[in-house]
């Protein structure tokens, strides 16, 4: 197991746009793997690449649906429809939580670790958790979604 530092507010990688995947071989395998156990140690729902420092388009969720952990590499949302607010936090930004305004229905089409295209159609949390992700990879923080901040959590 391979865990990776989770960058937090003010490191450069948050505030660019990520380059495509383009070499699908066991260099980017390892770093999904990586990402994986970092996510899991971190113990939130999603972890994108620049969130580690990495300027790739790639970004790792848990689906709702399934519980699996979904490798999404260079991802697009290609429909989304509905509005929900919830409750986001994020990694890299700890200790900060706001309500935000997402779509209530998210398809997104993306590649596997092998390369292999697939799509995808979420609700909930995990539309919420698939366009946070992919905000990181246009080095957008949700903070620009969140209309209002929470003090207290619980």
């Amino acid at each position: 197991m391979a865990l990776r530092e989770i960058v937090t507010e003010g490191y450069e990688s948050l505030s660019k746009i990520c380059k495509p995947v383009t070499s699908f071989d066991s260099r980017l395998e390892l770093l999904v793997k990586d990402m994986k156990d970092t996510l899991v140690k971190a113990d939130g729902l999603g972890l994108a690449a620049p969130q580690i420092g990495v300027l790739k388009r790639l970004a790792i969720i848990i689906d709702g649906e399934t519980d699996e952990m979904v490798a999404l590499i260079n991802p697009e949302i290609t429909a989304m429809s509905g509005v929900q607010n919830k409750t986001e936090g994020c990694l890299s930004v700890p200790g900060v939580w706001g309500k935000t305004e997402r779509p209530a229905v998210v398809t997104v089409k993306a590649q596997n670790e092998k390369g292999e295209w697939f799509e995808m159609t979420r609700d909930g949390i995990t539309a919420v958790c698939i366009c946070h992700e992919l905000d990181h990879l246009d080095g957008i923080l949700f903070r620009e979604h969140v209309v209002e901040y929470i003090e207290d959590r619980d």
